[in-house]
């Protein structure tokens, strides 16, 4: 059945965020005379949300008020400097745009909370997109299913019909978990090798290479 909606992840698949988060979790954990962390941290840190990022960077036995400042801190810096180094991947546009001519839907769906991601993509993928998914309260971020259902809702598409795209373990848990087609991405957050110990089965190195899986559907 061929795909007509494609779903994306948002970090480390169309953009590389990857700088700004470092920045502004070292910047809360500076106002608490708390240790930096490295790129190669925070990396490892990403994936299911900015609550579990700040919590990983300060420590899982961080205790509760001091975390809320934390995650204040880190907020408010995030949300000031959410796109001082981020930029889109290249080819990312351009495989937005052959999408749409393509007359696929096109959206996305992450972890990153909800008015944060519609600001990178309105800056960085103007009219390229028919919806973005954010975390909003009440609907349990991926890899739970809920959030992509909702999103196929608000599209009308069909699951059988729709290909998740994602560069980590999460999203492969996230297109398994709501009956979606997956292909995973190598120049994200998580290497090849990850990505194929953890099951991800159809892989591309470059954006144009999923216009060339798309092409050989039957």
């Amino acid at each position: 059945m061929k795909t007509d909606t494609v779903i994306f992840d948002l970090d480390g698949t169309l953009i590389d965020t990857l700088d700004d988060l470092k920045n502004a979790v070292n910047h809360a954990l500076e106002t608490r005379s708390m240790p930096p962390r490295t790129r190669k941290e925070v990396c490892a840190f990403v994936g299911n949300g900015m609550g579990l990022l700040v919590r990983r960077a300060a420590g899982e036995d961080v205790d509760e008020p001091t975390y809320n400042d934390l995650f204040s801190a880190f907020t408010a810096y995030y949300n000031a400097h959410y796109a001082d180094c981020t930029l889109p991947y290249p080819g990312i546009r351009e495989l937005l745009t052959a999408l749409k001519a393509r007359g696929l839907r096109t959206a996305v769906l992450t972890n990153k909370r909800a008015p944060a991601a519609q600001a990178l993509c309105d800056r960085f993928f103007p009219g390229l997109l028919d919806a973005v998914a954010g975390e909003i309260a009440g609907v349990p971020r991926k890899p739970d299913r809920a959030a992509a259902d909702r999103l196929l809702r608000l599209l009308g598409a069909d699951p059988a019909r729709t290909l998740y795209v994602g560069d980590s373990q999460v999203d492969v848990d996230t297109a398994r978990n709501a009956g979606l087609g997956m292909v995973a991405v190598t120049w994200g957050f998580r290497s090849r090798k990850t990505l194929e110990e953890y099951g991800a089965s159809r892989l591309i190195d470059r954006p144009a290479e999923l216009l060339d899986y798309l092409e050989a559907e039957t």
